[in-house]
């Protein structure tokens, strides 16, 4: 029985039963959902040589614009990590992608709807709200989640605050402050944005 170990262990196929352990949490392995190109599952890279992608691996930026941002985008606006941005996936939550158009191609958070940050404001009426003469009426407006690329990205706090500057309210905006340097950390699913 010690050969077989010695073999399977000699034959790389002990990352396969490692690749289990590498979770969310205990009970959580995987979240799907459903997305344009169809339904995606999101989960951890197993691969223990994963390494996070370079765009992201940078400590300094240039300040400004690339200022540490504050943990808070707003009064009122919840602040959330990883495991309430899948549990908010899960119940099909919609989130805002509210980087540039390019960065967004580049790779985003599985369903995330691509709305940039100099264009949210112009754009309410796809989160629920209506235009009422030259101002936004968002009685209806949806629950939403923002996110960009860290905790150094300007982009989604802008957003925020346009949304709020408009009449958004803040009890329905949540802040992925972490963004896709956090996402990409934890190996979580990556997938091509969609235009």
């Amino acid at each position: 029985m010690k050969k077989l170990l010695i073999l399977v262990l000699a034959l790389g196929m002990f990352p396969l039963a490692a690749s289990a352990e590498v979770k969310m949490t205990k009970e959580m392995s995987s979240v799907t959902v459903d997305t344009a190109s169809g339904k995606v599952e999101i989960t951890r890279n197993p691969d223990g040589n994963n390494v996070i992608n370079p765009a992201f691996a940078k400590t300094s930026r240039k300040c400004p614009p690339f200022c540490i941002q504050p943990m808070s985008a707003g009064n009122g606006v919840t602040t959330v990590g990883e495991l309430e941005v899948l549990q908010y996936l899960k119940k099909g939550g919609l989130v805002i992608d509210a980087r540039t158009v390019e960065w967004h191609v580049r790779g985003t958070i599985p369903s995330a709807k691509n709305i940039p940050f100099t264009q949210v404001a112009d754009r309410l009426n796809e989160l629920g709200c209506s235009k009422s003469g030259a101002k936004w009426d968002c009685a209806n407006a949806k629950e939403v989640m923002l996110f960009c690329n860290g905790l150094w990205c300007g982009q989604s706090p802008n957003a925020i605050r346009a949304m709020l500057r408009e009449g958004y309210p803040a009890s329905k905006i949540n802040y992925y402050r972490n963004g896709m340097q956090g996402w990409e950390s934890l190996g979580l699913t990556v997938v091509e944005g969609q235009m």
